[in-house]
């Protein structure tokens, strides 16, 4: 691919900025922003209007806002997990609640490596180190379409042995004027999660005809929300979308292929300052919390053999 813009912000250095490069894309009336430090989505627009709730070019990301979270989603028990006979430790990325959080890839140098008007590549190679020694190279296309915008993860384990894995993203998704409690969700899911104090799961239930049953769209209101929802019930294709929209219908469908068989729901209840329940994070993923530690739908990556799945943002009519 060839062409495209050059994505420069004015006033800062990429190498001082704390999200890296900036790539913008752009089609017809969609455009996204794509940024060098953890290769993740900085922002998402539509006809001049944001639907995502992204950061400033020289923000530091908050709240995890539209990054990959690889080599595994959400959160680990004390940071352990024993894979293949082997006991390992990882940092304890959430020390409040002495967890090891989102992967290892959110903080690091993507590299470009095409793009055109509409899309751009980029890649990532976390190497080996102690809490997880797998070598992984990471790529993401993303593309503006008539469809929204999507993204294709690819994974190949450069190790000679296989290695455990999982995959998640984190966009807040928004619809201006509309205050979190006035959202209308739907997440076509049967069962959630139920966890502990450091949101660790410690057991499931079914999520129909209760509170927490949103596979008809309705008022989020004054529930508070991190909660990761299982059992989907698919769309034809045999993905699954969320939504979240206003009164109106209008705001984003969030659609992911069947690689991604949970849901984590974010009300924002915990962020600081004017964040704070000012949009929805929706979170497709691989396998649910502590998947290293359960062995919960953890991808087993062979060898040389790429692993890929994708997701797709689009407006709601």
């Amino acid at each position: 691919m060839t062409g495209g813009p050059t994505a420069i912000v004015s006033g800062m250095d990429d190498a001082a900025r704390p999200s890296g490069a900036q790539w913008t894309i752009t089609y017809r009336d969609q455009e996204a922003t794509l940024v060098e430090v953890g290769g993740g989505l900085r922002r998402w627009r539509v006809a001049g209007v944001d639907l995502l709730d992204g950061y400033a070019a020289g923000e530091l990301c908050p709240g995890g806002a539209g990054q990959v979270l690889a080599p595994w989603p959400n959160r680990l028990r004390d940071g352990r997990y024993s894979f293949a006979g082997v006991a390992y430790q990882l940092p304890l990325t959430e020390p409040e609640r002495h967890n090891a959080v989102h992967g290892l890839v959110r903080w690091l140098r993507w590299k470009l490596i095409a793009r055109s008007d509409s899309s751009v590549s980029c890649e990532c190679l976390l190497p080996a180190q102690p809490g997880y020694p797998w070598p992984l190279s990471l790529r993401t296309d993303w593309r503006l379409s008539e469809a929204g915008l999507s993204a294709e993860h690819r994974v190949t384990n450069l190790a000679v042995d296989p290695a455990p894995f999982g995959l998640a993203v984190h966009p807040y998704l928004r619809v201006p004027g509309v205050a979190v409690a006035d959202l209308r969700l739907r997440v076509p899911a049967r069962s959630r999660l139920l966890t502990d104090a450091r949101l660790l799961p410690i057991g499931a239930a079914r999520t129909d005809g209760t509170e927490w049953d949103f596979t008809a769209p309705r008022p989020v209101g004054d529930m508070s929300l991190d909660t990761a929802f299982g059992a989907l019930v698919p769309d034809r294709d045999g993905g699954s979308t969320v939504t979240v929209t206003g009164p109106d219908g209008t705001g984003v469908a969030f659609w992911a292929d069947p690689a991604f068989r949970w849901w984590q729901v974010f009300t924002g209840d915990t962020l600081p300052g004017e964040r704070r329940r000012r949009a929805v994070a929706v979170e497709p993923m691989t396998c649910p919390p502590d998947a290293f530690r359960s062995g919960r739908d953890v991808v087993m990556l062979a060898p040389g053999v790429p692993w890929q799945a994708g997701w797709r943002l689009a407006p709601a009519a």
